[in-house]
């Protein structure tokens, strides 16, 4: 730490309890007595022991500026509340009186809420070690729930906002997607945006998955890390960690990161970490977003993998044609029943898996099929830009065996698509506009927030605000991105009798649009032409139909 820095922190105490004698009484008790509810919970989830207590408590106690502890009763009766975000608030809303953050919002409060937890929690080292004890003594199943409920216990993961999200299942040709408006994720203000943009480019962390965020404290642009623990894996003899996302778009959604910050590429090597994995991991499915820009993931600048314990979509979706190769005859492989371009490879044989996938997926980089717009590479300026790579999956199945996914994917951009000619269409930005990465190739949307409010407000309009349907036609409002869409609705299904059928009806709408956003990402389409050409990649890789 800088001197300066320390100065600012130090002045930062000061300025606490200096502030501490100007709050009302009734209120530093409550905060005090928020802390003792802090505590109790804390060692009723198992996140401190019987012996830490007092040492918890004057870490709290030092935090807000109190020299001594809750004095409204005796502390030990306190009972641990059930939840407890708003026994954070309580602490929150006092150490913003007393000048701990500079500003009331999300961003700011956040930063606070993972340093109390923090200061509630186990050393990286002892988290570490619980888990090889679980491990070893009750399995890896029991291992990764216990890891799971701490994050939740630790408030990493925010499951009062993950329950803030909107989720409903969508039927389409394909099967039952699943479609989500995610508010997990806070949303900064522009304030905070604009501060963002002051600041330099991050030197540490480098970015939001490397080791070095365990513990970090935070700051306007990057998230604070305080209450985060991660557990070292060793993939395909190197040096990996495993930790939860905090925004669990799914049950139980883990990342998996390389030791160091190094950018993504896949390779064999890939294929064989995530096999890797699943070995050591029977019960969780891991994958990796593809490593070009357009269809890749939202960082490439960190090698990193998705995985948890949640049945997909495309994971209950059949295959069209079973498929064998004498090349490798452990190995079955099918076309999956998918708007998007899915190759699936089982056996029982790691080895013969790993080598049928790669030899695939090399296969794919190399391809091309102008027929069906389908180019390897294009030349700027004198050098081949390689434009096809793959979303690749693996999981076991109900009898154990290995499974491996390898969605098709392409970069290729054109003047009639500048986006992508793989990517949602224009037609499509009013829903969703951003990349189709692993989670969405899956079959689970994950829309942006925004769409909470302004499918609302359509709804609205289809049962009959008519004032609001004359205001969404100024540009600028909300609603005016939608405004071919709704008038499409308006004209297919009328006047709705009331706001609970026309929120089905525009969800039912949203879930076909994803469905057909897929499509759009799909390299070969599920018509005549598209699976016809896929049928010729299959063949060229060797394989013929037949059980």
């Amino acid at each position: 730490m800088s001197e300066s820095q320390s100065a600012d922190r130090g002045q930062g105490r000061e300025h606490s309890r200096h502030a501490a004698h100007d709050i009302d009484e009734t209120i530093q008790q409550a905060a005090l007595y928020a802390i003792e509810q802090l505590v109790a919970f804390a060692q009723n989830r198992g996140l401190i022991g019987l012996q830490d207590t007092d040492y918890s408590r004057n870490l709290l106690l030092e935090q807000f500026g109190f020299s001594e502890p809750y004095s409204g009763g005796e502390a030990g009766g306190i009972t641990a509340p059930e939840v407890l975000q708003p026994v954070l608030n309580v602490l929150i809303d006092y150490g913003y009186a007393i000048g701990l953050i500079s500003e009331n919002t999300d961003t700011y409060r956040d930063l606070l809420d993972s340093k109390i937890m923090g200061l509630l929690m186990a050393r990286p080292s002892e988290v570490i070690r619980d888990f090889r004890q679980t491990e070893a003594e009750r399995g890896i199943e029991a291992a990764t729930d216990a890891f799971y409920q701490l994050s939740i216990d630790s408030n990493y993961i925010r499951m009062d906002r993950v329950a803030s999200n909107v989720y409903w299942n969508q039927q389409t040709p394909y099967g039952d997607m699943e479609i989500t408006i995610n508010l997990s994720k806070p949303e900064k203000s522009p304030k905070e945006i604009a501060m963002a943009k002051l600041l330099p480019p991050p030197v540490y962390p480098k970015c939001q998955l490397c080791r070095e965020n365990v513990g970090y404290a935070g700051r306007v642009n990057h998230p604070s890390r305080q209450n985060l623990r991660i557990i070292p894996l060793e993939l395909n003899g190197e040096p990996w960690f495993f930790q939860y996302s905090p925004y669990v778009y799914y049950n139980e959604h883990c990342i998996v990161f390389h030791h160091d910050h190094v950018p993504m590429k896949l390779t064999k090597d890939t294929l064989r970490r995530l096999l890797a994995f699943t070995k050591a991991f029977p019960h969780y499915f891991i994958g990796s977003n593809a490593d070009l820009p357009i269809v890749g993931g939202s960082i490439l600048t960190h090698d990193h993998f998705q995985g948890g314990r949640h049945t997909f979509p495309i994971e209950k979706s059949g295959v069209d044609v079973v498929y064998r190769n004498e090349a490798f005859p452990q190995v079955t492989a099918g076309i999956v029943n998918w708007p998007m371009s899915v190759i699936r490879f089982t056996s029982t044989d790691v080895e013969a898996l790993l080598e049928a996938g790669n030899a695939a997926f090399e296969a794919w980089k190399a391809y091309s099929d102008p027929a069906v717009d389908v180019l390897s590479h294009t030349e700027q300026d004198g050098e081949a830009v390689p434009h096809n790579t793959v979303t690749p999956i693996v999981r076991r199945d109900a009898e154990g065996k290995y499974q491996m996914d390898l969605v098709l994917r392409n970069n290729r951009t054109s003047d009639e698509y500048p986006e992508g000619i793989f990517h949602p269409h224009r037609e499509m930005h009013h829903i969703k506009k951003e990349n189709i990465g692993l989670i969405e190739v899956m079959g689970l949307a994950i829309l942006p927030g925004r769409l909470k409010d302004e499918l609302d407000g359509i709804a609205d309009i289809l049962c009959g605000n008519d004032e609001l349907a004359i205001a969404m036609q100024q540009e600028g409002h909300p609603l005016f991105k939608h405004a071919d869409w709704i008038y499409q609705l308006e004209t297919r299904f009328g006047r709705l009798p009331d706001k609970e059928t026309a929120v089905r009806t525009v969800q039912n709408e949203v879930g076909l649009k994803f469905s057909e956003i897929l499509e759009h990402a799909g390299v070969y389409k599920r018509n005549s032409e598209g699976q016809q050409a896929f049928g010729r990649f299959i063949q060229q890789l060797g394989y013929t139909t037949g059980e």
